[in-house]
């Protein structure tokens, strides 16, 4: 990997009033943006988590059964979310393993989206298919990513997009922003240098998922210190912006173009996030 001169580069500093984090599998969440969403939440913000399925094939037992599994990953799940710090979170329970971009998740997306009313939605990048040469991305989370994109624009909106809806009081609204995590082309950083801890701590509350426990904290940190080595600090998360809606004194190009001429000459390759994980 080239790295450009991070002169270019700097914090993110803008913070949404409200966010959602919408992902495929419980932990999906604590192994992505989690120090980034702790950050936000410790400043003020408020945070939703959606998990789209309960993880019922985050096993390695064939005759384990799937939902005994999945109930466990739920209170997992929720303990890690109360270690960051969200609102609440809402479970999907779509079918782990074969999560599909349908008009069925969208609508239940959609749904969650009018109802938390998030300025942010943070998501998988569903263009990600690959981690660098080191990993498959999982089918679920590009599922869930541009099932997130799709739910964010236009359909939440779009009051003529499920109507019913708009007519049971959930009026269409409008999502200014998109963070995709695990994505090769990041154009944004957030210092997490203050709440790489909580991430870790987060990722502990998975403990059906964590194979090597005494090799989590130096693992994430030693992530996020690669990530953290672009904008010059301890500890970073990074994430693509998709502006959708500019702030008014901004314009459109004020959170990308900074650092679009940069990134547009570097590599950006990330270690498989799950790599020490079952699949699901």
């Amino acid at each position: 990997m080239t790295d450009s001169p991070t002169a270019t580069r700097a914090h993110h500093a803008w913070r949404p009033e409200r966010f959602m984090l919408i992902v495929a599998h419980p932990d999906d969440a604590d192994f992505g943006p989690a120090a980034t969403a702790a950050r936000w939440i410790g400043e003020g913000s408020a945070g939703w988590l959606v998990c789209c399925t309960s993880g019922d094939q985050g096993g390695e037992d064939p005759d384990e059964d799937p939902l005994a599994l999945a109930a466990l990953r739920e209170r997992e799940q929720r303990a890690a979310a109360g270690i960051i710090g969200y609102a609440g979170v809402t479970f999907l329970h779509q079918p782990d393993g074969a999560l599909a971009n349908d008009l069925a998740l969208r609508e239940q997306l959609v749904r969650e989206i009018r109802t938390f009313r998030p300025d942010a939605v943070l998501a998988t990048d569903p263009e990600t298919l690959f981690h660098g040469d080191g990993g498959v991305n999982h089918t679920d989370h590009r599922a869930a990513g541009i099932a997130a994109v799709d739910a964010v624009y236009p359909a939440a909106r779009n009051p003529m997009a499920f109507p019913w809806l708009a007519r049971d009081g959930l009026a269409a609204h409008r999502v200014r922003r998109i963070y995709l995590f695990w994505s090769n082309a990041p154009t944004t950083w957030v210092d997490v240098t203050a709440t790489i801890g909580r991430k870790v701590d987060a990722l502990r509350a998975h403990a059906s998922q964590i194979h090597h426990p005494e090799q989590l904290d130096e693992r994430m940190r030693a992530w996020a210190r690669e990530e953290g080595a672009a904008i010059g600090v301890e500890a970073a998360e990074a994430l693509r912006l998709i502006v959708i809606d500019a702030d008014e004194e901004t314009g459109p190009e004020s959170e990308t173009e900074a650092v679009a001429e940069a990134d547009a000459a570097a590599g950006h390759e990330h270690p498989d996030p799950e790599a020490d994980k079952p699949i699901a």
